[in-house]
């Protein structure tokens, strides 16, 4: 079959779902049921044929989840309908009724004409780079298996909320806005913070597939600006923001300020390493070295790797870590959870946490270094060049620098400042981020990597 092999990502697929005039859909209900062929063949070959499917609320979404369901059961599949649905309330029922694989339809943050897949094996693991790969193949070569599959729906949200409340114990009740940017999560996150002794205060909890308010990534400050304001405004002790399909999270402290995960995960690593001395804390390639030398001083090992969830996951397994984060708002708890990426199981793990001090959020970080660290820059560079441009870059680096090569380049300058550039696995863009103890050093870091960059007319600077 003829299918855009770039929407098959290095941890999902992803693509075009409601075209533009002039554009060509790269997901449409022929693609998503050839897919749900690949998919049901390949999981079928590995495990097993039950399996788990649910949706996030895009507008494209009906059309696409539906195509997907009858590719799978066109290959035999079993497979169990949950409907809307975050990510990791797929991950949870995978582990929790032992399916064979899981599938949410499903493009995260991305704006609202996309779509796309993410693909689990037994027990949520994820898949991943060439099993991404191994799927289109089946794909393109029609190689599927045929069978006589069937369909059932179930509601897992009861089962899913009882084990956050088993797990999570407030010793104060907190007030928390929460933001799911009209993503999904609106219609989980509220009730089960309510439900831990949290009083709620929603804002944009309505599920609308056209994002109206603002793009659901709580990764920007721009986009928590309307909880910032409203968690002064209402004196409550924490803000939640949540991305598309409720796998990521972002907070504001009860003077409105927006945190990075990676510094999130500062005192969340404090509090589970006063519970395991020496455990292992993972990291993305992007997150701050105050971080990394935070998890040292407090005992534990400290392990910077790949950006992708589904490679922090796996990474997870392989180390035996118990925590781990992404700059972009992927917290996984190995820790009396599953180890998967769960915004709101996150936010309730943070809630807890507050609730056992009487300090408030800003007070957990009184005691961590002061250092000037960029947002992440996106900066635009096509699907097919961004590879090579950030290859060239790395080779420069290498030669002058000690460098960080598991994913893109990270540059160590010493005294702790750093950059890092890497090409995006979900976007047609390279990321950046620089950090130094001093805006000079900040500046001359930025300087370096911009004028590198400058030599590849396909990056586009003008916004950088």
């Amino acid at each position: 079959m003829d299918i855009n092999p770039l929407i098959f990502r290095a941890y999902d697929i992803r693509g075009i779902a409601q075209n533009e005039p002039g554009e060509i859909a790269d997901l449409t209900a022929e693609t998503m049921y050839a897919i749900g062929q690949g998919f049901g063949t390949y999981v079928q070959e590995k495990h097993g044929k039950n399996i788990v499917c649910g949706k996030d609320n895009r507008l494209s979404g009906d059309e696409l989840h539906g195509a997907f369901i009858s590719g799978l059961i066109a290959t035999g599949c079993a497979v169990t309908n949950i409907d809307l649905a975050t990510s990791p309330m797929i991950y949870f029922a995978s582990c929790k009724y032992d399916f064979d694989g899981g599938v949410n339809i499903t493009a995260s943050h991305n704006p609202k004409q996309y779509n796309g897949v993410k693909l689990v094996a037994k027990g949520a693991e994820s898949i991943c780079g060439d099993e991404i790969q191994a799927i289109l193949k089946i794909i393109q070569n029609e190689n599927f298996k045929h069978g006589k599959g069937t369909l059932v729906s179930k509601n897992i949200f009861s089962d899913y909320l009882e084990e956050i409340k088993k797990n999570v114990k407030l010793a104060r009740p907190l007030k928390v806005v929460v933001d799911a940017g009209n993503g999904v999560a609106g219609m989980f996150a509220p009730q089960i913070l309510r439900e831990i002794g949290c009083e709620v205060i929603e804002q944009h909890c309505e599920p609308d597939g056209n994002f109206p308010n603002h793009e659901a990534n709580p990764e920007s400050a721009k986009n928590m600006e309307d909880v910032m304001a409203r968690v002064v405004k209402e004196k409550a002790d924490l803000g939640i923001g949540f991305d598309g399909d409720g796998d990521r999270v972002g907070v504001v402290d009860e003077k409105g300020r927006h945190y990075h995960a990676d510094y999130l995960l500062i005192p969340i690593a404090r509090d589970l390493l006063n519970r395991n001395p020496g455990a292992s804390v993972i990291f993305d390639i992007k997150s701050s070295k105050v971080l990394e030398d935070d998890i040292r001083l407090h005992g534990g090992k400290p392990i910077r790797y790949k950006t992708g969830h589904s490679f922090i996951e796996t990474k997870m397994k392989e180390s035996g870590a118990l925590l781990a984060g992404e700059t972009s708002g992927h917290i996984f708890f190995g820790e009396k959870w599953f180890g998967f990426d769960d915004g709101i199981y996150a936010a309730a793990r943070i809630v807890e946490l507050l609730s056992k001090t009487s300090k408030p959020f800003s007070g957990l970080f009184t005691d961590v270094p002061k250092v000037f660290t960029t947002p992440e820059f996106k900066i635009p560079c096509s699907d097919t060049a961004k590879f090579r441009v950030v290859e060239d870059v790395k080779q420069f680096f290498t030669k002058r620098y000690p460098c960080i090569t598991i994913d893109g380049v990270w540059v160590d300058f010493g005294k702790g400042a750093w950059g890092a550039v890497r090409p995006s696995n979900t976007s047609p863009c390279l990321t950046a981020r620089f950090e130094a103890h001093d805006e000079k050093t900040l500046n001359l870091i930025q300087k370096t990597f911009v004028d590198k960059l400058k030599e590849y007319p396909e990056v586009d600077l003008r916004s950088f």
